[in-house]
């Protein structure tokens, strides 16, 4: 269901019944992990977390990575960041 690498791959799922009886599985959400940072990426205007994913990470599909690694739950949150934290790859 999802891709080989993201951050959803493992995390499972669990069942939950709605009011109107119907059952429906539910993916988990990841917590964070505490990643060990390498260095901080200066941000220029405009450019994307997908493109400092794969510079650095070598890996465009690892954005969420930067996003654990800087505490934003989604991609949006690292919007006005100036400095995006560049986590150790395969952390």
């Amino acid at each position: 269901m999802f891709f080989p690498g993201s951050r959803y791959e493992k995390v499972g799922t669990y069942q939950l019944t709605r009011p109107n009886g119907t059952l429906i599985t539910v993916t988990k959400v990841p917590l964070p992990s505490n990643q060990a940072l390498l260095g901080y990426h200066r941000r220029l205007e405009g450019q994307r977390l997908d493109l400092i994913a794969n510079n650095y990470l070598k890996d465009a599909t690892a954005f969420w990575q930067l996003c654990d690694g800087n505490n934003a739950v989604v991609p949006d949150a690292l919007a006005a960041h100036d400095l995006i934290g560049i986590p150790a790859k395969g952390s």
